[in-house]
């Protein structure tokens, strides 16, 4: 079992070696493809024609085959996630509060969970997630801290987690109702 861990740990690394390698002529690898190519036609001046300003930028049939390219998540075996909870309400707040809350799961697939990427909403939700693969039937945390500066009233969040599940996205809400700061 270690040694499947360790080949799929070395393989999602390989691919993400391989797939962060693209270089354009202009030698920028610090940008998604995409972006590179709207950064060299930015970087042409203003004399220059139309014609020669399209070559630098993506076609759409450049752009469809850019966004057909699988994550990571997707070239896994896929597996499934149960949480305790899919929503925390943490009731009432002041505002400049800051509260966390865990979520628990559990890895109720038959493949190692890889839990790729955990975003928040916005930059006053903020989760931790763990990147070491989860083996099947053992659980896992994910803490989320929301910040209540500069919010007011009701308030309602997001956190996205992509992993090798289907679907690849699991999302979780926390909420609370934030009392403003007396002025």
């Amino acid at each position: 079992m270690k040694g499947k861990i360790l080949f799929l740990a070395t393989a999602v690394m390989g691919m993400i070696a391989f797939t962060s390698c693209n270089e354009t002529s202009s030698g920028d690898v610090s940008k998604p493809i995409g972006e590179q190519s709207a950064t060299n036609a930015s970087m042409t001046s203003d004399k220059t024609t139309d014609k020669a300003t399209a070559k630098n930028t993506p076609s759409k049939d450049n752009k469809a085959k850019e966004k057909a390219q699988p994550t990571s998540s997707e070239l896994l075996d896929k597996t499934s996630i149960t949480f305790d909870a899919m929503e925390h309400d943490f009731g009432v707040i002041d505002e400049g509060d800051k509260v966390e809350h865990i979520f628990n799961f559990t890895n109720t697939g038959s493949e190692p969970l890889i839990l790729e990427k955990c975003k928040g909403s916005c930059g006053c939700t903020v989760p931790e997630c763990t990147k070491e693969p989860i083996l099947p039937g053992d659980t896992g945390e994910i803490k989320v801290v929301f910040n209540s500066k500069g919010k007011k009233n009701k308030q309602t969040k997001k956190v996205t987690i992509t992993a090798n599940t289907e679907p690849i996205q699991t999302i979780l809400t926390i909420k609370a109702q934030v009392t403003p700061e007396v002025q």
